[in-house]
């Protein structure tokens, strides 16, 4: 059975930081890409943020400059560095990762909210 395992979750002033982290765990021998996305009430689930195995990052245009994931594959890990939140930041955020040459396994979500 593999698991994500997802915290850093909250609420935060504009402006403030959080740092997101996912871990996997079972029984797993490979991890390709690693990513973060986010739902937002009313909205599809959307990209936020991938990392994959040979480093190569995508990220969503709304959150260039600010965010910043990363990756510990030791410790079959990815995180996500998020500055200068913004209130359209409030969402469920998800872990998502390719294990096993299978498919995706998710993440069952941590809330991030951005208000005063």
């Amino acid at each position: 059975q593999v698991q994500l395992v997802e915290s850093g979750g909250g609420l935060v002033q504009p402006g403030g930081s959080l740092r997101l982290s996912c871990a996997a765990s079972g029984n797993i021998f490979r991890i390709d890409a690693m990513g973060w996305y986010r739902q937002a009430p009313g909205k599809e689930r959307e990209l936020v943020a991938r990392i994959f195995s040979g480093s190569s990052i995508n990220y969503a245009d709304s959150v260039k400059g600010r965010f910043t994931i990363s990756r510990d594959n030791a410790k079959n890990a990815v995180y996500l560095q998020m500055n200068i939140l913004k209130p359209e930041d409030t969402a469920v955020y998800y872990c998502n990762a390719d294990i096993n040459y299978r498919g995706n396994f998710w993440g069952q979500g941590t809330q991030v909210t951005v208000s005063s």
